[in-house]
């Protein structure tokens, strides 16, 4: 998955203030997102006076240019290197009719120079706009800091968390998730509402297990993309352990999934595995599911499709792998860690070694030689994102939240893919969980993206959620 974004810009200008500063400002705007990776739409420079929007001529011009491509473009960037007129702006976005996130950023004055040839008052038209975009009923995003040139890491930051949050707001309307079996009889923990998901642009098409492996039971061995498939495994993780009959039925239902999934147009699945697939076809999918995830669609277990899409927007954010985990363990006495773990379909992303061996729990109950296919090892320490969506039928509403914290160095004997955990005022977020009855599962991505997520769903999706660490905001 591409981490880039097409932004569109637009220049505020007003008259009675330095026009001149428009012509520098689009120039240093451009050059940041250039520099960021950022691909710009914007007015040629002598489109209109300065590349500016002041006019209502200027503001139908830009947004037509807006309209004609509106599908590539994920977000507006509304820029004012001096104070700008409001009604251009707001009239430029509400003619566009993109539908997509906005972020308003204004130029400082330079202390030196204030003088009536020079001074730029975007501080304050920053304000006149924003309150434009409320009257207009257009959402919309700021920088962290009220006014910043373009050259300063801040801004820079702000672009980059802004591209993800249009990355993930473009990506779940219109995202096609998959079902693969019916939830697990004894997780009523994964229950969801489908139609609130379809209301909010994300789609689920479903498919009964049997089917699936109706199409792998009859497979050839000698076919070439179960050839290609059991290669692709191989080549995945270290099967030395893994007899060659478990690897060929991974290969093809491997295969009977991706065939599938191309046929409907489907980016990110959730399997059923609690106890079917191990009683009635031998193996566990973890190994798939864990190469799916490390290549950008990622793949929930336990049918877990509200999950799914915590790892979706995850992945949009970061542009990187997602997992979905559990929060499973105290570790010791300190309140701030906690173990995380599955069984695991864990992307090789997460771990510094791991191997492919047999699921220890569901071997007790349906045979060890049933429940080859998990990836195992102990996930890498580093900085990580965690979220959790939620749709709640008695409400009408979904509801998330997102957070920052660290997968630790610290070690112990165990099995499946895990990892140690520490969080900022862990226990508060776990009674917040527990309060609001969330699920035990959590998605997450090694990058730091809790802010891209959070404006995402809250300012745009309208979602409820709950930043841990920053407390509840409106």
């Amino acid at each position: 998955m591409s981490t880039s974004a097409t932004i569109g810009v637009i220049v505020g200008n007003r008259g009675f203030f330095p026009a001149h500063l428009c012509s520098e400002g689009r120039a240093a705007v451009l050059r940041a997102l250039e520099d960021e990776g950022i691909r710009a739409v914007a007015l040629d420079a002598d489109a209109t006076p300065h590349g500016a929007v002041e006019s209502l001529a200027d503001a139908r011009r830009c947004a037509d240019l807006f309209r004609a491509h509106r599908d590539d473009i994920d977000g507006i960037l509304v820029t004012l290197p001096n104070f700008g007129d409001e009604r251009a702006v707001a009239n430029t976005l509400r003619w566009a009719r993109l539908d997509v996130p906005v972020l308003v950023h204004a130029f400082g004055d330079a202390g030196d120079r204030m003088s009536i040839e020079f001074r730029r008052d975007s501080f304050c038209g920053k304000m006149s706009v924003c309150n434009n975009l409320r009257q207009y009923g257009i959402p919309f995003s700021l920088t962290t800091l009220h006014t910043v040139d373009p050259a300063h890491a801040s801004f820079r930051e702000d672009l980059q968390r802004f591209a993800g949050t249009c990355r993930v707001v473009r990506r779940l309307k219109g995202a096609r998730l998959g079902a693969i079996g019916a939830r697990p009889a004894a997780f009523n923990t994964v229950r969801y509402s489908e139609k609130l998901l379809e209301r909010a642009g994300i789609s689920v098409e479903t498919l009964d297990l049997s089917e699936v492996l109706g199409w792998a039971g009859r497979m050839g061995d000698s076919e070439p993309a179960v050839g290609q498939k059991l290669e692709a495994i191989r080549g995945y993780t270290n099967v030395a352990t893994v007899p060659a009959p478990s690897l060929l039925k991974m290969a093809k239902l491997g295969v009977a999934i991706d065939r599938w999934m191309a046929d409907k147009q489907v980016t990110a699945t959730a399997i059923q595995c609690w106890t079917a697939l191990e009683e009635f076809y031998g193996v566990v999918p973890c190994a798939l599911m864990s190469m799916m995830s490390n290549a950008m669609l990622p793949s929930a277990c336990e049918t877990d499709i509200a999950g799914l899409v915590g790892m979706y927007l995850l992945q949009c954010a970061s542009g990187q792998p997602a997992a979905l985990l559990d929060w499973n363990n105290n570790y010791a006495e300190d309140p701030d860690k906690g173990v995380v773990f599955h069984c695991s379909n864990l992307p090789s992303a997460f771990f510094g070694e791991q191997r492919m061996d047999y699921q220890e729990i569901i071997a007790g109950t349906v045979g060890k030689e049933n429940t080859f296919g998990t990836i195992v090892g102990r996930i890498a320490p580093g900085p990580f994102t965690y979220c959790r969506v939620s749709t709640d039928d008695l409400r009408g509403t979904i509801s998330a939240y997102v957070g920052e914290g660290r997968f630790t160095d610290d070690r112990f004997q165990t099995f499946g893919g895990y990892g140690v955990v520490e969080i900022p005022r862990f226990q508060h977020l776990l009674q917040f969980v527990c309060r609001n009855g969330f699920e035990h599962h959590v998605a997450a991505t090694r990058a730091t993206v809790a802010d891209a997520i959070e404006d995402a769903l809250r300012t745009y999706l309208r979602w409820e959620v709950y930043r841990h660490g920053h407390g509840v905001r409106s």
